[in-house]
């Protein structure tokens, strides 16, 4: 590819490959006027569904908020539909990796409190993401390694229209779109994404990152068709209790709270972040941007050292979800599904919900004192 295309924009010179996937490769460029560095990703034209041209524009309309990558050119080249952008670091799954696959309870609140952070500002630019997973969260560089950037926009769609302000209507037996292991019930079930979808992907992927794996990893089917099924039964069969075990309460709290949105609903954003400020607060956990990958953290107060975390006892409380307004039978509500009979398709499913469609209040109430490694 190097010796096709060498020069983009008349200006960035193409250096090293440093990425690449089913769309097309990412490069490192260098801009021969100023010097800087940049990433450039690279798809065919004759791709069967190109995305970077749409991505590019859709990257541009959401701004210069933090933490979205940058575009600083995008267009056609030679054979080439090409996006020039900000230069970033390693992957969330890379530095998960290295970090011998689990994140302390510390790393994964800040990187949540990021998530939604990142994810509310997307949703104000009426825009849903729809493939949120561990590779598409990376860290800056230079002065920015402790913020968190999200990428790969490619499958991300607006869920609002410009002109109306209407929400995208409802719809069902769509095809999965996303990443089969963080998509949600929803998803799986064939609903239109919306808001709530995304919110629900980021709790899996915090999941994932504080217990290691989450309980539908580690199947072996034959087909494509029989891998989406058996995670999306394995998904439905888990109780939100056994996903989170050995987690804070609030995981649960999150978990509930997204599942129990409807179709439209505005998520309480403030609300999900300050479930994880509680967890914070209450293991006395400071917010310092000193990940688990932090070259030179600052030194552990004895406190920490010693990993022992003393609660004080607190009256037991409720926290009930709003209640959602829709009465549509499009709510499909998956909180506390219990236990569920083989499912050979999505009628039988969809059956076994209706019968759970009177369960729209949960009421969480705190469990002891959480099991996991804090710190």
């Amino acid at each position: 590819m190097e010796g096709e295309l060498s020069i983009i924009g008349n200006k960035y010179q193409i250096g090293k490959r440093i990425g690449g996937g089913s769309f097309g490769q990412i490069f490192e460029v260098i801009d021969t006027e100023s010097q800087k560095h940049y990433a450039a990703k690279l798809e065919h034209i004759s791709h069967k569904s190109p995305q970077v041209i749409n991505e590019a524009k859709l990257l541009k309309s959401l701004g210069s908020s933090e933490g979205i990558p940058r575009v600083r050119w995008y267009g056609v080249q030679g054979r080439f539909n090409v996006m020039v952008m900000e230069l970033l670091g390693k992957s969330l799954e890379e530095l998960f990796n290295s970090c011998r696959r689990r994140f302390s309870i510390k790393t994964c609140l800040m990187l949540g409190l990021q998530f939604l952070e990142l994810i509310e500002a997307i949703h104000k630019k009426d825009v849903i993401h729809r493939d949120i997973k561990p590779e598409n969260y990376v860290m800056g560089i230079n002065k920015k390694t402790h913020l968190v950037y999200m990428i790969d926009f490619g499958l991300s769609k607006r869920f609002r229209d410009r002109v109306t302000n209407l929400h995208i209507p409802f719809k069902e037996n769509r095809n999965l779109v996303g990443t089969a292991r963080y998509a949600s019930i929803n998803n799986h079930i064939g609903v239109e994404q919306s808001r709530r979808d995304d919110l629900e992907s980021i709790g899996y992927v915090l999941i994932y990152f504080a217990k290691g794996n989450l309980p539908w990893q580690g199947n072996n089917p034959t087909n494509k068709h029989q891998k989406y099924h058996k995670i999306m039964e394995t998904k439905l069969r888990t109780s939100v209790g056994e996903l989170c075990r050995g987690l804070p309460q609030e995981f649960q709290n999150y978990i509930n709270y997204c599942r129990n949105l409807s179709f439209n609903s505005n998520p309480d954003y403030e609300y999900l972040k300050g479930l994880f400020k509680t967890v914070a607060a209450k293991f006395q956990i400071g917010m310092d941007k000193i990940y688990d990958w932090s070259e030179d953290p600052k030194p552990k107060s004895k406190k920490l050292e010693s990993r022992k975390v003393k609660r004080t006892k607190k009256k037991k409380s409720t926290l009930e979800v709003p209640e959602t307004n829709q009465k549509s039978s499009s709510v499909v509500n998956t909180c506390n599904l219990g236990k569920w009979p083989e499912f050979k398709d999505v009628t039988k499913i969809r059956l076994e919900l209706e019968k759970l469609k009177t369960r729209d209040k949960l009421e969480v109430t705190p469990d002891e004192k959480p099991s996991c490694t804090l710190f």
